[in-house]
């Protein structure tokens, strides 16, 4: 992709960088709305039938995805064109996805920085290892990244720690202002906590928020996953990144059914949203469909999605994630080449 390309590709989706009141508006009372309605049905069905609960906490989860989309267009200020707004609604919804706005929004903003940089891997994105470092790690590294990656704890062990725990707490370094959000956003969590579970009592609380948290929780690691997670991805060392690159070609197009996508918030539009994150969700598909260029992207469903389970590993020189199974070919072929 030459240079020129890249400047007309992002002057082309810059039309689309404009937040629209009435349509964010419209998708909070769209989305909180009937989240509430679910969780009030959710919690009635319990005196007749943990399965209907249980549905209606399927949808309720699917909804809570798509709070944390609008979540996330207010850490990017696409949501509202006003700061303060975004940071308001910011940390109401955070408080319902247990994200602290602050916090998440300067990770989340390192995370487009350097997505898909080799040199500056660490910080708001998953833990990807090349083959070459793989080969290199002591066994125990080896063990510990093999059960990082595993499924169940990848997506079931690992959003629960986070975000139950890891995102209680502010880092080391972290700014007055961030500190004071996380803190915030902390004791609005335990008062609507304590609040719900004095008014129906505990129990009723964790069977209801219980399965809600977990199933959302699963669902937004597995997008933010599987958008950055297929064979022919984008990495590179800090010295041949490129931003547009990593954007367009480390960013998949993820095609789900429509329903799917309205509740994910168009965020299967990910190379959209990471060519330009000023774009809010609801103008993503518009500004894909309206850019030629980004008709030739890496395009992934839910079945070929699939896949990305068994990528593993990043090989730098094929250019492409590779799984365990590959690892020993590999070793050995490059141990012969040294010899």
């Amino acid at each position: 992709m030459s240079k020129e390309l890249q400047r007309n590709l992002r002057k082309q989706v810059a039309p689309y960088e404009k937040a629209n009141t009435k349509a964010s508006i419209m998708q909070i009372i769209n989305t909180l709305g009937p989240f509430f309605i679910l969780w009030a049905l959710a919690y009635q069905s319990l005196s007749i039938s943990y399965f209907l609960t249980l549905g209606f906490a399927v949808l309720a989860a699917g909804f809570l995805t798509r709070i944390f989309i609008i979540f996330h267009d207010c850490c990017h200020h696409s949501f509202f064109k006003n700061r303060k707004a975004n940071k308001i609604l910011g940390t109401i919804t955070g408080v319902l996805t247990l994200f602290p706005y602050s916090q998440w929004q300067h990770d989340h903003s390192i995370h487009h920085a350097t997505s898909s940089n080799l040199d500056k891997r660490g910080t708001g994105d998953i833990w990807v290892l090349t083959v070459d470092e793989y080969l290199a790690e002591p066994m125990w590294r080896r063990i510990a990244y093999r059960l990082y990656r595993n499924p169940l704890v990848m997506f079931g062990i690992g959003p629960t720690y986070v975000f139950l725990f890891k995102n209680r707490f502010n880092k080391k370094g972290a700014k007055k202002g961030e500190k004071m959000n996380t803190y915030l956003t902390n004791a609005l969590i335990a008062a609507a906590a304590a609040a719900l579970c004095l008014t129906i009592g505990w129990e009723a609380f964790l069977l209801v928020q219980g399965p809600i948290f977990l199933i959302s929780g699963s669902m937004g690691v597995w997008l933010f996953y599987v958008q950055h997670t297929f064979e022919d991805s984008y990495f590179e060392e800090d010295e041949n990144w490129d931003y547009v690159k990593a954007a367009v070609e480390g960013s998949s197009f993820y095609k789900l059914p429509k329903p799917l996508q309205w509740l994910t918030g168009n965020i299967g539009y990910h190379h959209v949203h990471h060519l330009s994150p000023r774009v809010p969700n609801y103008l993503l598909e518009e500004a894909h469909n309206n850019t030629a260029p980004l008709q030739n992207i890496p395009t992934i469903t839910l079945a070929t999605s699939l896949q990305s389970l068994k990528f593993r590993l990043w090989d730098e020189r094929s250019k492409k994630f590779v799984g365990y199974k590959e690892i020993r070919a590999l070793s050995k072929m490059r141990s012969s080449h040294q010899v």
